[in-house]
């Protein structure tokens, strides 16, 4: 019978580095730790302008008596109270991971961050783009400014069309460490 042997080489075990040697070969940087990622400085930076720009659009358009007559208006003011809620949230999350020095990369936590700012930046964006509808119709087209409250509308909108721009790097920094793995 004519049957073949496992053979086993034999490996050497590296000899351990000196310390002249990790301070010439630093560790390096992982792609996936670049900064606007979970758990950074600039990750958090950015959560705090969604938040900011997102409670400063609520209360704008909150502030005015007349918003609950047009759909587009309260559509934004529940799209900014969820972008609030969700980038305060995120910002807590990421001011542990800060604290601690831990890293948030694990796949199902930067997938739930994820999805959760694409739903909220496509969610916060339909909302600006159908309140500036509603604006331009009621400044331009029906001239009827002076009965209504025109500069809190545009401001309000201009407001959340920041916190989008905000929200959108967080979404394409997660995105990219999912489709980076």
């Amino acid at each position: 019978m004519n049957v073949s042997h496992a053979s086993v080489h034999p490996v050497e075990d590296p000899a351990p580095a000196t310390a002249t040697q990790v301070e010439n070969n630093p560790p390096r940087v992982r792609m996936d730790d670049i900064e606007g990622m979970p758990g950074t400085l600039l990750g958090l930076a950015l959560r705090f302008f969604q938040f900011l720009f997102a409670a400063a659009s609520l209360s704008v358009m909150a502030s005015t008596s007349d918003f609950p007559s047009v759909t587009a208006f309260c559509y934004l003011v529940a799209a900014t109270g969820l972008q609030s809620l969700w980038s305060l949230a995120l910002a807590a999350v990421d001011i542990y991971a800060i604290m601690v020095k831990r890293s948030l990369q694990n796949r199902r936590l930067v997938s739930l961050f994820a999805i959760g700012d694409g739903v909220t930046s496509t969610l916060i964006f339909a909302a600006a783009c159908a309140s500036a509808g509603i604006t331009v119709l009621i400044d331009n087209d029906l001239n009827s400014c002076s009965q209504n409250h025109c500069v809190q509308f545009e401001t309000s909108t201009a407001l959340a069309f920041i916190s989008w721009f905000a929200a959108l790097p967080s979404f394409l920094f997660n995105f990219w460490s999912l489709a980076s793995r």
